[in-house]
């Protein structure tokens, strides 16, 4: 069924078999010499051959006899043309054409066995009108040519659908009212009152925007609606969500504003706006975040949010005033994802049973350490949901909350009004808490609380920039932790890093020379081949767009604090002697958890060398 075919030429040839068969059939049915009158109960001449007074056998007909399709027509007597049917086979004929060259061109593009499709579609296309042509009734003719355009076009449909997102799905209950809302939306009516008519003319993305509750507050949304670039605005958040971004960044220039997107951790050039364009949509997310749009100078931040597809979705700006301009950044939290387990976040079982039985400890502290953007607090939202929230108080303080948890406490700091991390953990621990985490420790004073806390009863989680394990224990006694508190409150650190997954639909495999087997660290005799994305790809992978990657998973070093460590901290003894007794209990290295993903094809060498060092 490999066939690819040119849909003018078939349609030309097909239309001329249809009208030659309509042509055979009314020829064979002209009209008699006499006019075509009805005949009535005139004697029939017996023809050579037949029976002979076959005709006496058979009652009368009470109406007459009458050949053709009209019967108010004596003028069309033998005439058995009819438009009604012909108007019904050339439509659908023509709207088959086009559902052809509709499949023929989306197979390609999403690569669903497009030479298969194109085969099936044209097959029993074909067989379904050539069958309806000879049919001698119209309902059976009518439904042989419907099954044999609706069967094939269903069938892909159901397969194409199950290789896209909810969003990009077809003749679906979402997809068909999107449809019937844009076409009456251009004959001039609004269905589905002022949020759905938000939609129509544009991606399906409604912004709300930043409500402070005040005396005179304004609606932000409808502000913005008829504002020059509103529509950009919303096509390129659209866009963003759509391709898995975190970050979007606004970045001017002197004739353009350039669109920057971070995808799995790596930054991406999107289509640039014009100068004028972009400004407009920078001022439109300072107005929806509640921001000063005549202050372009001085640092600013603000939040708002969007509701796509059901579920709200969180946007964090910072705008920044540059020389030639005003850049911005936003941070895209879906509030909608689901928070992971341990389970999912690809740990081998030693690690995650290490981590579960530290987590489930009634009393201590767990640090999880990392550049930003590591995935530190996804491993910290993991191993909450490893104690069962129903017998357990479990209070957090975020900035901000990214995700949020049933029947749990979630405070979000406020610099502005004076509630910072140490502060609002002061209050908390009077709530009677057993489980306690804190977004960051960034000053002393609240890393030392989180030691008190986890040394008064309590499970203490929480994060640290550190670059590795070790020196996450020298930054906490950097902060002014004294030794001795630190060693008896401390019970595990994690460092983890991100790294991209390769696609599993087109990566490739190869045999690495000897330089990159040494400096993996690697035995070159047991190295069989690595993966990596494709060098020379035949066209865009539609799962990952082309990137080579699609979506993360952690490396970690897990560093369990044991008797003989905590006796080294009180005595302050090196770091170096520290990371000796780690290794010596057997800690490894996230180079060496890295290989690991390495070796079984989930990423490749040069990423991992890229973000392990």
């Amino acid at each position: 069924m490999g066939l690819r075919y040119s849909m003018r030429w078939e349609a030309i040839a097909f239309l001329l078999v249809a009208f030659s068969c309509l042509n055979v059939a009314v020829a064979q049915d002209s009209p008699p010499a006499n006019g075509g009158a009805p005949v009535g109960n005139a004697p029939v001449a017996p023809v050579a051959g037949s029976v002979i007074g076959l005709a006496e056998q058979f009652p009368p007909s009470p109406q007459g006899f009458y050949r053709g399709s009209y019967f108010d027509r004596p003028d069309l007597a033998g005439y058995y043309f009819s438009y009604f049917k012909l108007f019904y086979l050339v439509g659908l004929f023509l709207v088959w054409v086009w559902t052809a060259k509709w499949i023929d061109e989306d197979a390609g593009s999403l690569k669903v066995r497009q030479e298969l499709w194109n085969g099936v579609v044209l097959a029993v296309g074909v067989v379904g009108f050539m069958l309806a042509l000879c049919c001698p009734n119209f309902l059976l003719a009518w439904f042989v040519m419907t099954l044999g355009y609706a069967v094939p076009m269903g069938l892909y449909v159901n397969e194409r659908n199950q290789r896209v997102p909810e969003s990009g799905k077809v003749l679906t209950p979402r997809h068909l009212r999107s449809v019937a809302m844009r076409v009456l939306a251009r004959m001039g009516v609004n269905v589905g009152g002022k949020n759905a008519v938000s939609h129509v003319g544009g991606p399906p993305i409604r912004l709300i925007g930043k409500q402070t509750k005040g005396a005179g507050e304004v609606d932000r949304s409808r502000q913005v609606e008829n504002s020059k670039g509103y529509m950009a605005a919303k096509e390129l958040l659209y866009d963003a969500i759509m391709r898995r971004s975190t970050d979007v960044h606004l970045e001017p220039k002197d004739d353009e504003t350039s669109v920057r997107l971070r995808i799995d951790g790596v930054m991406y050039p999107a289509e640039p706006f014009d100068r004028v364009t972009g400004d407009a949509i920078v001022n439109i997310f300072k107005v929806l975040s509640a921001m000063d749009i005549t202050e372009r100078r001085k640092a600013q931040d603000g939040s708002f949010r969007a509701e796509m597809e059901g579920r709200d979705i969180d946007f964090r700006v910072a705008s920044q005033g540059l020389q030639i301009g005003e850049k911005m950044v936003l941070r895209i939290l879906d509030q909608s994802a689901s928070v992971k387990t341990l389970e999912d976040l690809g740990m081998r079982k030693q690690l995650f049973d290490a981590i579960a039985s530290t987590v489930q400890q009634p009393h201590g502290m767990f640090v999880v350490c990392g550049p930003t953007g590591a995935g530190k607090s996804t491993t910290l939202y993991a191993a909450l949901k490893q104690i069962d929230a129903y017998e357990s108080n479990i209070i957090t303080v975020e900035d901000p909350v990214e995700y949020k948890m049933e029947n749990v406490t979630q405070i979000e700091i406020n610099t502005k009004a004076g509630q910072t991390f140490a502060t609002a953990l002061r209050s908390i621990l009077r709530q009677d808490p057993d489980v306690v985490m804190i977004g960051e420790m960034r000053d002393g004073e609240t890393a030392k609380i989180a030691c008190q806390a986890a040394n008064t009863g309590h499970m203490v989680f929480s994060t640290v920039h550190a670059n590795d394990s070790i020196t996450a224990l020298s930054r906490l006694i950097d902060l002014g932790v004294e030794p001795f508190l630190l060693a008896d409150s401390i019970s595990a650190i994690l460092a983890q890093r991100l790294v991209r997954k390769l696609c599993v639909d087109c990566k490739e495999a190869y045999k690495p020379n000897i330089d990159d087997i040494q400096k993996a660290g690697l035995p070159p005799e047991k190295v069989d081949k690595f993966f990596r994305p494709p060098r020379n790809p035949e066209g865009t992978c539609p799962t990952c767009n082309g990137l080579g990657y699609l979506g993360r998973v952690g490396v970690y070093e897990l560093f369990v604090i044991n008797d003989r460590v905590r006796d080294m901290v009180r005595e302050k003894q090196s770091m170096t002697a520290v990371k000796a007794e780690a290794r010596k209990n057997g800690m490894l290295y996230m180079k060496e958890e890295g290989l690991r993903l390495v070796v079984k094809g989930v990423t490749s060498l040069d990423e991992l060398l890229r973000v392990v060092k």
